[in-house]
């Protein structure tokens, strides 16, 4: 399991959160929401290290991830699918899912062929480009690089940002298999409500650097939810 608690962190003078406390339990989708510039992303950099904490502690499984650099994050299980997708554009689709080899063993250094049942385009598209996919096959080859690393909790940045309806109900059925097939722990942060609503086992949402609001999918709908979602 992740545990977040009472994490504070500071971009120089400024907070960005404050006290943040939350858990993504293994076999379990945890979703964070809330509005732009809340301080979702930056629970993300500091969950895979992007960025040092000022206050409070990170443990994976027992393990202490305060001061561990993202690399050896990766090496502990943490997996991470960053906004905007930031694929390799002028690498093939191939190459792109072996940048997944860094944290890797030599003898784990092949791409599982479950990556390819989850989304079979990319199998088809090995030798093109990274950046002649469109947006939301790139997206796929995001989690495809990400699954590489055999994780034990994926963390994904607005995995639905700017992809096409179809692809994100590809990108939906892919995460609900992860977590019913592997158990691994899946953390993701999203905007869009209807997404989390079908998938989250349990929801945080955020509000001004600190979670005001914590319970199952179905509390999206109350009053209290949805006065922090509504812009």
């Amino acid at each position: 399991m992740l545990t977040v608690e009472n994490v504070n962190l500071h971009y120089g003078a400024a907070q960005a959160l404050r006290g943040v406390s939350i858990n993504a339990e293994m076999g379990k989708i945890t979703c964070v929401l809330g509005r732009n510039g809340v301080g979702k992303s930056s629970l993300l950099r500091a969950i895979t290290g992007q960025h040092a904490v000022s206050a409070g502690t990170i443990t994976f499984n027992g393990q202490k991830l305060n001061g561990m650099a993202p690399f050896n994050r990766a090496r502990t299980g943490v997996g991470y699918v960053p906004q905007g997708r930031e694929i390799f554009p002028l690498l093939t689709v191939k190459e792109n899912l072996e940048t997944g080899y860094a944290p890797l063993e030599r003898k784990d250094c092949f791409i599982p062929d479950d990556i390819f049942a989850l989304f079979p385009v990319l199998d088809t598209m090995l030798s093109r480009r990274g950046g002649d996919l469109s947006g939301g096959q790139q997206q796929q080859l995001a989690i495809g690089r990400a699954m590489v690393t055999r994780p034990k909790i994926l963390v994904l940045d607005e995995p639905t940002e700017g992809i096409q309806p179809s692809i994100i109900k590809d990108i939906g059925r892919a995460i609900r298999y992860l977590r019913d097939t592997t158990g691994m722990a899946i953390l993701l942060v999203e905007q869009y409500l209807d997404f989390c609503r079908e998938l989250a086992d349990h929801v945080y949402i955020m509000d001004r650097g600190e979670i005001v609001h914590q319970g199952a999918a179905e509390t999206l709908d109350t009053p209290e939810a949805r006065r922090h979602l509504t812009v």
